[in-house]
């Protein structure tokens, strides 16, 4: 199959927003010199194809009601996402420590009966797997909710 690197790149971008460095991964393998591929990723970014923003909020949109800040800035940051771009959207989502709340409650129940020690440990478990900060998961099974 005879596939232009710019059909390839618009097929990917027609599945899903990509970021500009998942992007360039994924064509690397076809591309001619990286000269070339640069100056097609310049091109669809120019054309508003191809946005770093938009992937950002696709995943905010996608992943922010499961999972802490830290486990969102880690999947943006290993996408290629800049520092400021990450920061920017953790700062504009929902709060962490209501996210944390609502899965908690969704997974555990929100029971209200305090949990024994070895059920507390698998609770702090799942949160900090999820990415949440140990003062949000704290705070979470101490039932300090005060944004109620």
């Amino acid at each position: 199959m005879d596939c232009t690197l710019r059909a390839r790149a618009l097929r990917l971008l027609a599945r899903r927003e990509h970021a500009r460095t998942e992007l360039a991964r994924k064509l690397m393998p076809y591309a001619e010199s990286v000269d070339a591929l640069e100056a097609l990723l310049d091109d669809l970014s120019a054309r508003r194809l191809l946005s770093d923003e938009r992937y950002v909020e696709m995943r905010m949109n996608a992943r922010g009601a499961r999972f802490g800040d830290a486990r969102l800035a880690y999947e943006l940051r290993h996408q290629g996402v800049s520092d400021d771009l990450v920061e920017a959207a953790l700062a504009t989502g929902e709060d962490e420590q209501t996210r944390a709340r609502q899965v908690w409650q969704r997974k555990f129940g929100g029971k209200s009966e305090a949990p024994d020690a070895n059920e507390r440990a698998r609770q702090v478990r799942f949160l900090m797997s999820r990415g949440f900060s140990g003062e949000t998961i704290r705070r979470v099974l101490r039932g300090d909710f005060e944004d109620d």
